[in-house]
């Protein structure tokens, strides 16, 4: 206590300068350090470790970009429908929300198809406006609405007092599976709203954030001495077997239209009648208030809102246990790859058509093909901004393998809206980044602002979300060939176990290895057991990286029978009419440029030594060629700068050649060459012969340098 006291600057626990919820939040991420730590280091998580390894606490300028773009901007359309002849930067600047950014300027199409609910707009007022944080953690994003809010009633000509008590009674809604969480909120809106109204803790207000519940202990049974008929029976059954799993789903819980939630209430309500009280109806007071919570709870995430704004927690579908991987996968199968596109999914849902959701996710959604489906969905909404961050978005996560985004949303299809898109990859820290987007907020002509619509991102195969391609590469994607039009692409081998099966190639008997195989039939009448083997492995362009070998003694016997404890095959020898034949590969993870390889006939491909193959060995080498140019890089970077670079990304590559011509093939053939005589030149190659270093030695004084193995 004493080192809190004196160790941490007084402003910081200033709740005029938001120091309340920063210190609430930062304290909540750090209690929560150790059992994440924990979780961290097992194969799945369980349910208990959901909330500590998705709990993050929110930068403050990103919650202020996501509430100003999504509240600000929807408020603002509200006094443009009423007759407010004001820009939005105008408006903006009056409000003090330096965080939006301008709509970009648009068609009179697009403008007239935006407006189409301005009358309805003109008659909002502030108390019918709903934000909804469905991942809410400590309120953080919940407290900075409140401030917004604060400022558009007091616009309104509301009384600080009397904005205090309908913000939270009415237009702040959150939720959460930790219970810790949902306390930390429910007190930082109580002192919110003890902050503009010296006596709203005796108003008996109870703010509009819940501990998402589990039905786990209660049955119908339960209930038998308050159920009038079969009908009521079955309104209880489902809402228990909704909430079954209430604290491992949360927010993701989606209430059928079906349910009566006035029966509901009723039942939770109502007293046993006089001469049913028995030893099973002494606790049915206490099983009524579970019953309570779990309408609450239910009516929260069955009604729609104004708004969504949230930061989601991230976890891939591997870590996910079996419950909750089975829930996502069948309700939210366009997201499943990951809890927040799963949210991206759900918090739509919970916006009202012409709303708006804003959110901050990693980047992934945006180019890899398992997100490709949410993509696609999401083509019925508008993408209005986007502060694309990259690496280093927040301080205590370090590294290249975080890359972040935030974005708003508008829940109206308009294919041709203009977007703002601020790439903010290259700045290499959080402040940094806060400073470049205040920087393009006031300067539109700045050079990493950029403005595309999404009409734009369907020209190119798999509709990543490259909102910086150019026109004329946009064109080149529409009217090019396709590079699996000239080679095929094909995943190879997956031992299933590459700790037994695979070696680097001088840990064998040399004499067991067959390097020249041609075919599988060939490999097999060889005799031979090792054979050399794709990995992938490290950047290398042209040639290289020829390192291990393969038991792949009679046809890979030992490897096609390999199982597990039940008796289940592990591998997965798949294309095995392509082994051993010439390719080009790359690897699965490319943390920096690209680089692509020419590979000699003789391997077995596997999953991460990802391979092209053609029966035209010219064709082969001029896809290298443009694979391994500037150019080639610099699209990859667009279709996928992820650290994944899949195979969808490379056959939708656009060959722009009318017919592949050998011009350049002495070019690429001499690439080749040179790596190749680079790779041979070390000890590491099994073609290894001389040293460099000894090139100016007389032949007659080398025969000791000389390799046993090398020509």
């Amino acid at each position: 206590m004493r080192h809190l006291i004196e160790d941490v600057d007084e402003a910081d626990f200033d709740v005029t300068q938001g120091g309340q919820v920063e210190i609430i939040g930062w304290l909540y991420q750090y209690y929560n350090t150790e059992p994440k730590d924990r979780a961290f280091k097992k194969r799945k998580y369980e349910e208990t470790d959901i909330p500590a390894v998705t709990q993050l606490f929110t930068p403050d300028w990103i919650v202020k970009y996501m509430v100003e773009n999504s509240l600000g901007h929807y408020w603002i359309r509200v006094l443009q429908a009423r007759g407010d002849m004001r820009s939005e930067k105008e408006v903006a600047t009056s409000m003090g929300w330096q965080y939006l950014m301008p709509t970009a300027p648009q068609t009179p199409a697009v403008t007239l198809a935006v407006n189409a609910d301005q009358r309805e707009l003109a008659n909002v007022r502030p108390e019918d406006i709903t934000l909804i944080d469905a991942a809410m953690g400590s309120g953080h994003i919940l407290i900075y609405a409140f401030e917004v809010l604060m400022i558009i009633y007091g616009q309104e000509g509301y009384s600080r007092r009397e904005a205090a008590k309908l913000i939270v009674e009415k237009n702040l809604w959150g939720l959460d599976i930790d219970t810790r969480a949902f306390q930390l909120a429910y007190f930082a809106l109580m002192m919110k709203g003890r902050q503009y109204h010296r006596r709203f803790l005796e108003l008996n207000i109870r703010p509009n954030v819940f501990d998402v519940p589990d039905s786990q202990g209660l049955s119908v049974d339960d209930f038998q001495a308050v159920l009038y008929n079969q009908q009521e029976r079955t309104a209880v059954s489902d809402i228990l077997t909704l909430f079954k799993y209430g604290n491992e789903y949360g927010s993701l819980i989606m209430p059928p239209d079906t349910l009566d939630w006035e029966a509901l209430q009723d039942i939770a309500n109502r007293q046993p009648q006089l001469g049913q009280l028995s030893l099973g109806t002494i606790a049915l007071a206490d099983k009524q208030q579970r019953l309570k919570e779990l309408i609450a709870t239910g009516e929260v995430l069955a009604h729609q809102y104004t708004l969504g704004v949230m930061n989601p927690p991230y976890m891939g579908s591997g870590k996910m246990d079996a419950i909750l991987a089975k829930y996502v996968k069948k309700h939210f199968p366009n997201s499943k790859a990951d809890l927040f596109g799963v949210f991206m999914e759900r918090l739509q849902d919970l916006v009202q058509p012409n709303g708006y959701f804003a959110m901050i996710t990693q980047h992934a959604w945006m180019f890899l093909s398992s997100f490709e489906k949410l993509r696609q969905a999401l083509r019925q909404t508008t993408l209005l901004n986007m502060a694309h961050l990259g690496t280093r978005a927040f301080e205590e996560i370090g590294g290249e393998v975080v890359q972040s985004t935030t974005f708003v949303f508008k829940k109206q299809t308009v294919p041709t809206f203009v977007g703002n898109y601020e790439r903010l990859v290259a700045f290499d820290s959080q402040s940094k980044k806060e400073q470049a987007y205040l920087a393009a907020v006031q300067n539109p002509e700045i050079d990493y602002l950029y403005r595309t619509n999404q009409a734009n991102f369907t020209k190119i195969p798999g509709m990543p979300i490259a909102y910086w391609a150019s026109e004329n590469l946009l064109h080149d994607f529409e009217v090019g060939t396709r590079m699996d039009e000239l080679a095929a692409p094909h995943v190879g081998l997956q031992t299933g176990n590459n700790t037994l099966f695979l070696r680097q190639w001088f840990e064998v008997q040399h004499s067991r290895i067959n390097f020249q195989a041609s075919s599988l039939k060939d490999a097999e009448q060889s005799g031979k057991k090792w054979f050399p083997y794709n990995k992938g492995g490290s950047y290398r362009k042209w040639y290289g990286n020829y390192d291990y070998v393969v038991n792949w003694e009679d046809n890979g016997y030992e490897i096609r029978h390999f199982t597990d404890s039940k008796g289940k095959v592990r591998s997965r020898p798949q294309n095995t009419d392509y082994y051993f034949h010439e390719a080009i590969t790359w690897s699965l993870i490319t943390s920096g440029n690209f680089s692509m390889r020419y590979r000699e006939h003789g391997s077995i491909h596997d999953v991460s030594g990802m391979s092209v193959f053609s029966t035209n060995s010219n064709n082969l080498k001029i896809i290298l060629g443009i694979m391994n140019s500037p150019v080639g890089n610099y699209i990859f970077k667009i279709v996928n700068p992820t650290i994944n670079l899949q195979i969808g990304n490379v056959t939708s590559f656009p060959v722009m050649i009318d017919k592949v011509n050998d011009s350049p093939l002495p070019i690429i053939d001499r690439c080749i060459y040179m790596e190749k005589e680079d790779w041979n030149s070390r000890e590491i190659s099994w073609n290894f012969g001389t040293s460099p270093l000894l090139t100016h030695i007389a032949d007659e004084q080398l025969a000791h340098c000389r390799s046993p193995i090398g020509v």
